[in-house]
Order: C-alpha cells, then structure tokens, then sequence
C-alpha cells in the first residue's frame, strides 16, 4: 500500500531534477557565451589634439557602438578559435626578403621584409616596422594578415622575428627573446633608416611587440626620429597584474595561461 502511494511522486522528482538540469546547462550557456554583457561603444581616453581629431574624424567607427554577430559574438573564447581556424584556411601568403642582423653579443636577429603593393595614398614612402606578440614571428596568420593589407595600401612592412621564435633558425648566442628587450628591435629599425633614408617610419606592436616598442620609443628620444606615429594593438601595460588575472579560473583565463607557458616550453627545449 505505501509503495502504491509513493509511485505518482517519483515523475515529479524525476521532472525537478530534469529541470535542474536544463537550467544548468541554460546557466553554462549563458555564463560561456558572455550573454548578459552588455553593448556600449569603446571608451575612448585621448588627449585633444590635431592629430585625434583627425582620427576621429576618420575613423568613425571608434565612436560607435559595437554591435557582435548574434549568439556566439560575445564570447572572446569563441571568437578567438574562429578567427584562429579561419586564419588557418583564408590567410594570406605574401612574399618578402628575410634579412639577417649580427648583434654584438652574437645572436643573430632576423625580420622579413615586404615591399609594398601599390601607391602610398600620399604618394610618400611610408615603411611599418612590426612587433609581433609573444613568442611570434611573420609566418603567424594575424601578421600575415595585417601585412597583406598593409602591402595593398602602399606600406612597406618589416617585421621582427623573435629571437628564438622561428622553429628554422638556430640560437648563436646563449639568450632569446625576454619581455622587454629591445635590443633585435632597434637593429631592424635602424637598418630599415640606413637602407631606406627617405622613409618615414609607423610602429606597429601587438601584445608583448606592444611593450616592446613603446619601451624602444621612450629609451631615447633619437628612436622617435622619422616615426610618423606608434600604434600599440592589446598591450598588457604591467606583466605582474596581467600574471594575477591569468591565474583565475573564472571564464578559463587559468587555460591561456598553461598554453602559453607551454609554448615557452617548447620554445626554451626546441633551443636545449
């Protein structure tokens, strides 16, 4: 009799705990997919001058609000391994000269060297030197990228190679690349000035190129001869309090850290 009265009870637990889990799976999603975050334009932080209101002008879009593509533009999780597997299948391939620079201490430092593509819209020589990010090279899809669309507006483009980066060249000094060392840096910006010397120069720096060149600008105020201007692409401006969000699990920054230490790893045994 009462296994009778307990029987009608049992669907409803089991629909609780269906719903449960429905609502979990909705939460994941909703948490992962970053949809409650809302859209606003950039903020921007500048200080007024010819040269900002010239952008701004521009560049309209630098005032408007972003709007990402539905569902899944919100996530920065996503967005990065698609654009990671579609660099992969669409990216350019242009063609450039690799050049090789002794340093005093023995290294060797490279960059490559891609001439432009067509008229500058000013009609002047205008030469890009390139930073890349950390522990990259030019053979990586987003500098290719950059530079194939840079070539088709009549930039010249130089890109370093950091120093231990390139899997086909080989350490001839007992160091690689570190976080702010601009030594390869200025090698190539200086032989970019004695091959070119009527070019004028914009510095470009993603990530860890961000710091780099910014630092290389500020060590002496020579560097800054002929630099039109520097545009720094997603610095991390304090390596130590970047190093304190890359250690949360919230939103699986924790994952980024342990790829790009394991890519330092690879870097430092591929040299061992």
């Amino acid at each position: 009799m009462s296994a009778m009265l307990e029987t009608p009870e049992l669907p409803a637990v089991f629909d609780g705990v269906k719903l449960a889990a429905v609502a979990a799976v909705l939460y994941v999603i909703v948490r992962c997919l970053n949809l409650k975050s809302p859209t606003a334009p950039p903020e921007l932080i500048y200080q007024d001058s010819a040269l900002a209101r010239f952008l701004l002008k521009s560049c309209p879009l630098l005032t408007k609000e972003y709007i990402p593509p539905l569902i899944w533009g919100k996530s920065g999780h996503i967005q990065t391994a698609l654009y990671g597997k579609m660099g992969r299948v669409r990216s350019p391939h242009p063609y450039g000269l690799r050049k090789y620079l002794t340093m005093p201490d023995g290294a060797t430092a490279t960059f490559d060297l891609f001439e432009p593509q067509s008229e500058h819209c000013i009609g002047e020589d205008v030469t890009m030197v390139i930073c890349p990010g950390i522990a990259n090279h030019s053979e990586k899809q987003y500098i290719r990228t950059f530079v194939d669309y840079a070539q088709k507006n009549g930039y010249r483009c130089a890109v370093l190679n950091h120093l231990g980066a390139l899997p086909n060249i080989e350490l001839t000094s007992p160091r690689m690349f570190t976080y702010g060392c601009t030594w390869e840096f200025g090698a190539m910006v200086n032989s970019i000035k004695k091959t070119y010397p009527q070019t004028q120069l914009v510095v470009v720096g993603f990530s860890l190129g961000g710091n780099i060149v910014c630092k290389y600008l500020g060590e002496n105020q020579a560097n800054q001869e002929r630099v039109l201007c520097c545009v720094s692409v997603c610095q991390g401006y304090s390596a130590l309090r970047a190093q304190e969000t890359f250690m949360q699990w919230d939103q699986c920054r924790r994952f980024y850290n342990f790829l790009m230490a394991d890519n330092m790893k690879k870097i430092i045994l591929s040299h061992r």
